[in-house]
């Protein structure tokens, strides 16, 4: 049951300027991996609808102040570093994302070129390796890739079906999800909000 672009827009209503180049993509992308309920749908868009702000960013912004810097990575920020890195998203990156998830020290740059792309921020380069192999993509020397509507939707219904999501999706577990997803309970509110309006307009 592919979704039509009405229904896309009655969801994520700030998509208006992307609907059209989303639509197929998320169809095909929901299609390979199994997202084909109206359960598994809805959740998928409500999570994919909140953490990529209605389809509008599909790279990670990093652009913190010094003080969000210290409060979201505060072993890796401490108040000097932070002052001195605060607005300079690459620098940032480099260093909150170094030797985590297969990445090299700051100095490799893999923070930056491996930082969180696509509908569900795909982070680091062992993830990055899985999806690119999953997907036939060479993602670690075209990591860029992932900010095109189609893999960008492609890697996060990779994400939600290697993760086993849709089985939680299936039970309505969608606090589990979110947690899965982003490894506690931010903008639970928001994700909420547009999974009640998923499960209405596909029911």
């Amino acid at each position: 049951m592919p979704i039509t672009e009405q229904q896309l827009l009655q969801i994520l209503p700030n998509a208006s300027h992307v609907a059209g180049v989303f639509v197929p993509a998320l169809n095909t992308a929901m299609a390979q991996f199994g997202i084909t309920t109206p359960l598994r749908m809805a959740a998928f868009l409500a999570q994919v609808g909140h953490e990529s702000a209605h389809l509008a960013a599909v790279v990670e912004n990093l652009n913190y102040s010094a003080s969000a810097l210290q409060a979201t990575w505060p072993s890796r920020f401490p108040a000097a570093l932070a002052a001195q890195v605060a607005r300079k998203p690459e620098q940032i990156a480099n260093i909150a994302y170094a030797s985590r998830m297969g990445n090299g020290p700051p100095q490799t740059g893999d923070g930056w070129k491996f930082r969180g792309r696509g509908l569900i921020q795909i982070t680091g380069w062992v993830n990055y390796q899985a999806c690119g192999a999953a997907l036939g993509l060479d993602l670690l020397n075209k990591p860029e890739l992932l900010e095109q509507p189609v893999y960008a939707a492609l890697s996060a219904a990779w994400f939600w079906q290697s993760n086993g999501l849709n089985a939680l999706a299936d039970n309505r577990k969608f606090e589990a999800i979110t947690k899965r997803i982003n490894g506690g309970l931010n903008g639970q509110a928001d994700r909420m909000e547009i999974y009640a309006r998923a499960l209405e307009v596909l029911a």
